[in-house]
């Protein structure tokens, strides 16, 4: 029991201690545009991000209805009929910066991946994204993107519009994380 105790003091002292960036402004845009139909492009600059410098992990919340579209009919449709945010209401991402050292970061843009978990609609999803990660005036920047597909989140879409929307939605995230 003891052992026990110790071990989650010495947890609770090393996260306390650790280097944590976030950011309450991120920015993460989709788009599942097809040519020859009406633009589907959404954005949210409200993105929640916190990054452990120490060992790489990062993660990330969106709430769903913070996605705007062009046209509030296609924001209303997203909501209700493919995200279904009353029953979805946030999509999530934890995961880690592979072979990530914060102190090797530069103001020279950098190349990594990040492996994690996305979840979105209810549905947990394996993801890997390319991203840039730099550092400038004491904040970590980090930018990136990654594809999703509607059908593996088990997002219904009507036979009537599926010409008009994509198979692969590119999703893209740029972030400006601050010392906590």
């Amino acid at each position: 029991m003891k052992k026990i105790i110790l071990l989650g003091i010495s947890l609770c002292v090393s996260y306390t201690y650790a280097q944590k960036y976030s950011s309450k402004t991120g920015i993460v845009n989709f788009e599942a545009s097809v040519p020859l139909f009406e633009d589907i492009y959404a954005s949210d600059d409200n993105n929640l991000v916190v990054l452990n410098a120490d060992n790489g992990e990062i993660a990330s919340v969106s709430i769903v209805k913070n996605f705007h579209f062009k046209t509030k009919l296609m924001e209303e449709h997203f909501n209700e009929s493919y995200a279904e945010t009353a029953k979805y209401p946030k999509t999530t991402f934890k995961g880690k910066i592979v072979n990530f050292d914060a102190a090797k970061l530069t103001s020279n843009p950098q190349k990594y991946t990040i492996q994690g978990t996305h979840n979105f609609h209810g549905v947990d999803k394996a993801v890997t994204s390319a991203a840039t990660i730099y550092a400038k005036d004491g904040k970590i920047y980090v930018q990136g993107n990654f594809v999703a597909k509607p059908a593996e989140y088990k997002v219904t879409i009507p036979k009537m519009v599926t010409k008009k929307i994509a198979e692969s939605v590119n999703v893209e995230y740029k972030y400006i994380l601050t010392k906590q």
